[in-house]
Formats: structure tokens, sequence, C-alpha cells
């Protein structure tokens, strides 16, 4: 792709990439959610959410189970918008229908675009995928040098905290939660990312989707550690929610609650984006599990919440 390049992205972990691997100059329009970099506001928004503001998990849980039933999407896509921004590559995800458009309304749409530009679909579902999606964004957008310098940067601060924990004989049982009414726990590469930070996950598999969960099951896996990122919420949001679910007496049969060992992590921001950022969440969640091993690790200070 030529210096001309007009992309859009449709999820923030996009356009994170996009600007990661310094084609930030090419971006010419971002989805409703993407806020970071901050100056990425300026950009026109091509998606608008049909979610509730300001809804409990429980009331977002239940408007997206409607939804589904109803066969209704959760996301617009502004056709014209897009069609006036004159896109030669459109990147959107493949992964989750819930977390942003879909990949049949992005098929639909770009076929209709006149040239019709370039879909890259990314649907990474461990770290690795990640690091792959960002060198084949670099591919579809001539930036390929850009892509492997950026892949090869994320992947040596991956390699230092994995030289730490590899060797580790104590390691907490982490039961890492993405939303809590109902419960989920986390998958795809959040499982990856706690054992890479020197813990045991005890609820999930690496690479396999997040679930549903029972308050019983989790009680059952005995973490000594309940990390909590809810997916698009902020922690003041997960710890509203939490804050009506922890009062329960039941919830004194999880040695977590129990010992007050419950994290809260920044999930609109960090683990639940599959971009760059996945390696601030593992540095800030080995930290959360052996503060003094990582007491000398430099974080970002917005990243996360404890």
């Amino acid at each position: 792709m030529t210096d001309t390049a007009r992309i859009v992205t449709l999820f923030p972990a996009a356009t994170e990439m996009v600007c990661a691997i310094g084609l930030a100059h090419a971006l010419v329009g971002v989805s409703h959610e993407c806020d970071h970099p901050a100056w990425v506001a300026q950009y026109p928004r091509v998606t608008r959410s049909r979610l509730p503001a300001g809804a409990t998990s429980a009331e977002i849980d239940r408007f997206v189970r409607e939804c589904a039933h109803a066969g209704e999407p959760l996301y617009d896509l502004d056709e014209k918008l897009i069609a006036d921004l004159r896109p030669s590559l459109i990147v959107a995800q493949a992964l989750c229908g819930v977390c942003a458009v879909s990949e049949g309304a992005v098929s639909s749409l770009a076929k209709r675009l006149s040239p019709p530009p370039h879909v890259l679909f990314l649907q990474p579902s461990r770290l690795d995928d990640v690091l792959a999606g960002m060198q084949a964004l670099g591919e579809a957008a001539g930036a390929t040098f850009g892509a492997q310098a950026a892949v090869d940067a994320l992947r040596a601060r991956i390699s230092a905290i994995r030289a730490r924990t590899d060797d580790l004989s104590a390691r907490p049982r982490v039961a890492f939660l993405e939303w809590l009414d109902p419960p989920f726990c986390a998958g795809h590469w959040t499982p990856e990312l706690v054992r890479l930070a020197g813990g045991v996950n005890v609820l999930g598999e690496e690479g396999c989707p997040s679930r549903r969960v029972g308050w019983d099951e989790i009680a059952s896996a005995k973490p000594d550690v309940l990390a909590i990122a809810c997916c698009g919420y902020s922690p003041d949001q997960a710890r509203a929610d939490w804050g009506r679910i922890s009062s329960r007496p039941d919830m004194q049969s999880i040695p977590a609650v129990r010992d007050g060992h419950v994290l809260f992590f920044d999930g609109s921001q960090f683990f639940n984006r599959p971009g760059p950022r996945l390696v601030d969440s593992l540095e800030h969640l080995a930290r959360a599990l052996h503060p003094g091993l990582f007491a000398d690790l430099s974080l970002h200070r917005d990243t996360a919440i404890r």
C-alpha cells in the first residue's frame, strides 16, 4: 500500500496497532470506542453503540441476550461517512460480536463501497496471534518494517517478564473475571498472561473463549487472588457492581474474597483489548502478583488500579 493509504479502524485495539507501527498519519476514521492515544479523538467516528449507557453489568447482559434473540446488531456502522472517507483499508475483528461490529456487517458494507477497500479481519486467541496481527496489518498497509520493529520491542518486554517468573516456586492461584453479573472467566490470551505473570490460572483455558461460570465454581477453584477487569468497563464501574455482589454471605467461601485479595484492572483500556497494550497488562499483573520481584518495573501510571 502506498503513501496514500487511508485506514479506517473498527475497534480500539486496531487503532492502537496502527499507531504502534507508525501509520497514525494514514488514519481517516475510527470506532466510537477508540480513545488511545488520546489524540485519536480528532478522527471521525464511524460506529455507534446501541448498548444502554450507565447500565449495570446485569442490565447489559440482559440487553445483549435480547438483541441476540431478536437478531439485532449491537453496533451501527455509519455507511455514508465511511463512503465519504474513501478508505483503502478497513481493519476489523472477527472474534466477538459483543465487542465490536460483526464480521458480516463489515463484509457487506465493504462490497457496497466504490472502490471496495481491502478488509483485514483480526481474530486473535493468544498473545502470539495479537503480535502476528500487527505484522499482518503492517504487510497490508505497507509498513512491514515498522510492524516488525514494534513486535520485536513487545517480545523483548514479554521475555523480560518471563525470565523472572519461569522458575518461581510460589505461584498464587488466580481467578480472572471479565464480567461480574453474571460472572464470566476471562479466556483467549488472559490465562496466558496469568501464567507469564507468575500465577496459576484456575478458570478458563489458554486460547479458548471466555465462558460463564458460577460463584460456586469460583469458590471450588480456591483462588488466592481474584482479578477483575470487566470488558468495556472502568474500574469504578466494576467496583460498583462488585459492591453489590461481594456483600453476599456466600462470597466469603472464596479464599481471595475472604482474605481481601481482590484486584481491579481497567478492562476498558487493557486486558480486553487485543493490541500492543496487552504487554502493559502483563507487566501490571506481574507486579500485582509479585510486588517484591517486580518492584523496579517501570509502569504506565494509567494502566491499572489496585
